[in-house]
């Protein structure tokens, strides 16, 4: 019998290295995965933070969106239509005044905070981190204030129903300047949970079970009872985060004494305010033009379509929300190219999202149009021309927060005015001539105007070029 060559390996061992070869590459693909899973998990940059951060707050406003729906369809079956129809307008009112209601302070906290910290102004930061939030409250509390005047003077021309419910809505006003400047304070610190959670979920649950308690044991639930939990639910929440964010802050900020800068805090402050206002009307005034030139059920159709569409722009208000202080951080330090670089990946983290959110909108928008009911059909066109505008500015990412904190408020606050100026006159034009169809365009148009002028602006006043192609990169020195 022939041995078999020592040259030639046996046919087993032939085999077993073919298998070892085709393995080898499947190997090195899951170990190259993991080590870029650990990469990722174990990363501690300002980007990797911001980005952990942004998706929790995109996490809490998706949960607040969901459990607003769920929140008020349980309240309108307990309560019924015409009571959940008076509180909804009492609250849609605190809303669009209370988002106003701190002057700007919470959106100057991102400014302030980081720049104190920077030149260790320890005494102006604790001086900001107290005082800002009383003279918030104290604002508040003087719209609240004028409000149960302007209640009292107009309750001649009010329907009687709704007078108690507006009265109890202006007693929310003080404790929500609070809340919104606590908000602010604790983004600036990275703790969105803190920021947010305790206003759109505890609050949500708080007044959702209050309510259903109400229902169970047989007591009224009516609009007042409604506004009455809400208002005690709202305040009990805003001292509750108030207890535990000073608690955190004491762990950042040693005590001490105190320097109060208000004059200073709210020349910043108001120019954001007034931004701020400006895209609060730019929010509504294709509904309020709506309700002038067409029926309710038009109206209806258009707010499904809309509010639908609105989940995108959560992947904004997360990367504005987690991102704005370190604009700050960085202008202050003097590290342009840091900002620049930094502000690239936040046009990225907010295009690429919500143009994925979205696609799948759009491709189930019909059945979701379906869910508010069959007539609702028609408003699937809003939710595409709506969806341009809204891609148009996450295509230049917070780009109107980098301007504010590198103090170009008043050239946000023209853009802004210019944006509404547009949209309202369009929204004139058009509604009576297009239905839904010339709000969607309205908006749309005032959109893509604001986009392209926050782009002209950051160019021409700050050197960057902040777009999704090429966004971010500094073409002169700050």
């Amino acid at each position: 019998m022939a041995l078999p060559s020592l040259a030639s390996p046996p046919p087993a061992r032939n085999e077993l290295g073919s298998e070892n070869a085709a393995a080898s590459p499947q190997r090195g693909f899951v170990a190259r995965a993991f080590a870029r899973i650990k990469a990722i998990v174990t990363e501690k940059s300002d980007s990797r933070l911001a980005q952990l951060v942004a998706g929790k707050v995109f996490l809490v406003r998706v949960a607040s969106a969901g459990l607003a729906l769920m929140s008020q369809v349980l309240l309108a079956r307990w309560m019924g239509s015409f009571e959940f129809g008076i509180y909804i307008y009492a609250w849609t009112w605190v809303l669009m005044i209370g988002a106003l209601s701190d002057l700007g302070l919470s959106s100057a906290a991102r400014r302030f905070i980081p720049e104190y910290t920077e030149f260790k102004s320890y005494d102006r930061l604790r001086g900001f981190l107290s005082g800002a939030r009383w003279l918030s409250v104290a604002i508040a509390t003087t719209i609240g204030a004028a409000g149960v005047i302007g209640v009292w003077l107009l309750s001649p021309h009010l329907d009687g129903y709704a007078v108690v419910p507006l009265y109890l809505a202006c007693a929310v006003i003080p404790i929500y300047g609070l809340v919104q400047t606590q908000a602010g304070i604790a983004q600036s610190y990275d703790w969105p949970n803190l920021a947010l959670m305790p206003f759109f979920i505890w609050r949500q649950l708080a007044i959702t079970a209050l309510m259903g308690a109400a229902y169970l044991f047989g007591a009224p639930t009516g609009a007042v009872i409604a506004m009455a939990i809400t208002t005690i639910a709202t305040w009990a929440i805003a001292l509750g985060q108030m207890v535990v964010l000073n608690r955190r802050l004491k762990d950042k900020v040693a005590p001490g004494p105190k320097s109060y800068e208000s004059r200073i805090w709210l020349a910043t402050s108001v120019p954001i305010f007034i931004v701020e206002g400006f895209y609060l009307l730019l929010t509504y005034v294709d509904i309020l033009a709506l309700e002038h030139y067409r029926s309710p059920d038009e109206v209806a159709v258009y707010y499904a379509g809309a509010r639908l569409l609105s989940i995108v722009a959560f992947v904004y208000f997360a990367i504005a929300g987690a991102t704005t202080h370190k604009f700050t951080e960085y202008h202050i330090s003097g590290d342009g190219k840091r900002l620049a670089s930094f502000f690239a990946e936040t046009i990225k983290w907010t295009f690429w999202p919500s143009l994925a959110v979205c696609a799948i909108i759009l491709a189930f928008g019909k059945p979701l149009l379906a869910l508010f009911g069959g007539d609702f059909a028609s408003g699937y066109a809003v939710m595409f021309i709506l969806s341009a505008g809204m891609l148009a500015r996450a295509a230049v990412g917070p780009a109107e927060r980098l301007l504010n904190m590198l103090g170009e408020r008043k050239q946000c606050a023209v853009i802004y005015a210019g944006a509404f100026s547009i949209n309202l006159a369009a929204c004139v034009v058009l509604i009576p001539r297009i239905g839904i169809d010339g709000a969607a365009f309205a908006t749309s148009t005032a959109l893509i105007f604001e986009s392209i002028c926050l782009y002209l602006v950051a160019k021409r006043r700050l050197g960057f070029h902040v777009f999704i192609m090429g966004g971010g990169k500094a073409s002169g020195e700050l």
